[in-house]
């Protein structure tokens, strides 16, 4: 009998079976523009300014996803909002750091600006700016972004809020 040395995979380090679930909320932030033709929206810059995306983040204890959507917009672009009606939310996995499998959910609500400025956001971004809101279609860099601004474009419109 000879002995061969049984073939193995080569380990990925990826644990498997190891699933972390997360669950966030954000928003899109509107105000009527400096010429009053389409609204704005405000997106956060990340990755050292490569990436615009929408402002977004996990929930601190026992919020509801409406608080942390206030909080986390208003942490992140500087500005202070009201809710106007729930967008939606987006699904999407990841790896951790530690190698494990992380399927975020992030539920998006659409606001009204009422106070602040972009200059005062917090040191998670590197930048916070008001864009016109086709622009802010173009700008960013998630599939799932540009659909949460889509469906932001639609409800403005409707509620007659520019």
């Amino acid at each position: 009998m000879s002995f061969s040395p049984k073939k193995t995979k080569k380990s990925t380090g990826i644990k498997k079976n190891a699933v972390k679930i997360q669950t966030s909320a954000g928003g899109v932030i509107y105000r009527p523009s400096p010429g009053g033709f389409s609204p704005e929206v405000a997106l956060v810059s990340v990755k050292g300014g490569k990436v615009w995306t929408l402002p977004k983040g996990k929930a601190d204890g026992k919020e509801s996803l409406e608080e942390t959507a206030l909080r986390e917009v208003s942490e992140e672009t500087g500005l202070r909002g009201e809710l106007a009606g729930r967008l939606g939310e987006i699904t999407y996995w990841y790896f951790l750091p530690e190698k494990i499998r992380c399927k975020k959910t992030v539920h998006f609500f659409l606001m009204r600006y009422i106070s602040g400025s972009t200059e005062d956001h917090d040191w998670e971004v590197d930048a916070a700016a008001w864009f016109p809101i086709e622009k802010a279609l173009g700008a960013v860099s998630y599939k799932g972004d540009r659909e949460m601004l889509e469906k932001a474009k639609k409800m403005i419109d409707w509620q007659g809020n520019v």
